[in-house]
C-alpha cells in the first residue's frame, strides 16, 4: 500500500483493512496535533483507490471491515463517499462495515438524507474528536466545534443509525482543571452514549502550536497524576445506558486502562487507584522539567 504520512486510527480498528482515500486533514488547525502539519491536503483519485482494492482482492483479500484514511475521511462529499463505498462492496463482498474519522462540522455539513444514504451504503462507525467537555477549552485548542454543535451532530448521526465513537484527551484543559473537564465530559457522554471512548491523553510535541502557548505561559500542562485523577473521575461518573468500550492510553506512563463499562468499571477504577498511589508526591514542576521533548 502506498501511504503518505503517519497512520493513525483507533485501537478498535486494528483488524480493519485501512484504505487511504485522502492525504492529510481537511481542517489541520488543532493546536495539539502534529499528525498532518507536514502534508498538503488532497483527495486521492478514484482510480488510485480502485487500484488498491484490486491489489488486495487479487491477493485473496475480502475484509469484513474497512477503515477509510486519512484525517476526517467523512469530510468527503456524500457523492464521492458513495462512489468509494460502492467500489468497496464490489471488490469486497464480505464487507459489513466501513468506518472512518469524522468531525462535528463534517457531519453537520451533510443533510439528514445524506446521512441516511451513507448508512444504507455501509458506513457504520464515525470516530469524532470530542477532546474536551468545556467550550472554552475547545475554543482555545481551535477545535472546529462547540458542545451544542456536537450534541446536534450526534443526534443527527444516531437518527440515521450510525454509531458514534468518541476521542478524548485527558490533560487537554491544563493544570488544575482535570476534575472540571472530567465532570463536563461525563455529562456529555451520559447524554450522548457513545459506543467507544478512546482517551489518548495530551501529548506535548515541540512542533505543535500548543508548545508555543506553554512557552509563553498561556497554557500550563497537567502532570500525569492529574491526568490519572481526571481519568478516574470520568470513569466514576459515567452512567452506562448501554455497554461502552473504554481504552485509555498515556504517553509518559506505562499504564493502559481498558475494559467494558459497566461490568468492568470497578476493575478499571482499582487499576487507576494503584497508578495514582504510585504517582502521589510528584509535582508538575518536576514533571515538566524532566518531560521528554520529541
Amino acid at each position: 500500500m502506498n501511504y503518505e504520512g503517519q497512520i493513525c486510527r483507533a485501537p478498535m480498528e486494528r483488524a480493519s483493512f485501512m484504505l487511504p482515500v485522502m492525504v492529510g486533514c481537511t481542517y489541520n488547525r488543532c493546536k495539539f496535533c502534529d499528525l498532518f502539519k507536514h502534508l498538503t491536503y488532497r483527495e486521492l483519485p478514484l482510480k488510485q483507490i480502485e487500484e488498491e482494492l484490486k491489489r488486495v482482492q487479487s491477493a485473496g483479500g475480502d475484509p469484513g471491515k474497512v477503515f477509510l484514511g486519512d484525517g476526517n475521511a467523512f469530510s468527503l462529499s456524500p457523492d464521492r463517499l458513495q462512489e468509494i463505498l460502492e467500489m468497496i462492496h464490489s471488490y469486497f463482498p464480505s464487507c459489513e462495515a466501513v468506518n472512518m474519522d469524522a468531525t462535528v462540522t463534517s457531519i453537520l455539513s451533510k443533510s439528514q438524507e445524506d446521512l441516511d444514504r451513507l448508512y444504507k451504503a455501509g458506513v457504520r462507525h464515525l470516530y469524532i474528536g470530542i477532546e474536551s467537555g468545556l467550550d472554552d477549552v475547545l475554543t482555545f485548542m481551535e477545535k472546529d466545534h462547540g458542545l451544542e454543535e456536537a450534541y446536534e451532530a450526534i443526534r443527527r448521526l444516531k437518527k440515521a443509525g450510525l454509531i458514534y465513537d468518541a476521542h478524548i484527551m485527558t490533560g487537554v484543559a491544563g493544570h488544575g482543571r482535570g476534575r472540571e473537564n472530567a465532570e463536563a465530559l461525563a455529562e456529555f457522554f451520559n447524554r450522548t452514549q457513545p459506543r467507544h471512548i478512546v482517551n489518548f491523553s495530551l501529548f506535548l510535541h515541540k512542533d505543535v502550536s500548543l508548545y508555543e502557548e506553554i512557552k509563553n505561559g498561556r497554557f500550563v500542562p497537567a502532570d500525569e497524576l492529574e491526568n490519572l485523577q481526571e481519568e478516574r473521575r470520568l470513569l466514576e461518573l459515567l452512567e452506562e445506558a448501554q455497554e461502552i468500550r473504554y481504552d485509555g492510553l498515556h504517553d509518559f506512563l506505562e499504564i493502559r486502562v481498558r475494559g467494558i463499562l459497566p461490568r468492568e468499571k470497578e476493575k478499571m477504577l482499582e487499576k487507576l487507584d494503584r497508578a495514582i498511589a504510585e504517582e502521589k508526591g510528584k509535582g508538575i514542576e518536576a514533571w515538566v522539567e524532566g518531560m521528554p521533548v520529541p
